[in-house]
């Protein structure tokens, strides 16, 4: 998955912290393989904050078995962030590795 976070101004700090909770639940249940996992941090339209996050579900399905706790912190991260530039909040899709991080 690469998911893109569009992260309110003055929020980042907080999004961070739920990104961290949602991966350990993630983890917990089960839903998401450990490596890779990567978040990155940028700017857009300016000044604008902007977190990049790369990760793997154990399955296509993965997602749509989320248990309730895992569904509240996307509920969390939906608010930390915001519709820009004719995007929405947060956007996500699954990507395909081509080069592994360790050889």
């Amino acid at each position: 998955m690469l998911i893109t976070y569009h992260v309110k101004p003055g929020k980042e700090t907080e999004l961070q912290a739920v990104l961290l909770r949602a991966w350990e639940n993630y983890r917990r249940e089960r839903l998401a393989v450990a490596k890779p996992h990567i978040v990155l941090r940028d700017t857009e339209d300016g000044d604008k904050p902007r977190f990049i996050e790369v990760f793997t579900w154990v399955s296509h399905a993965a997602p749509d078995h989320a248990p309730d706790s895992v569904k509240t912190i996307w509920q969390q991260e939906q608010s930390l962030c915001e519709a820009r530039s004719g995007r929405t909040a947060i956007e996500g899709g699954e990507v395909e590795l081509l080069i592994p991080a360790h050889r």
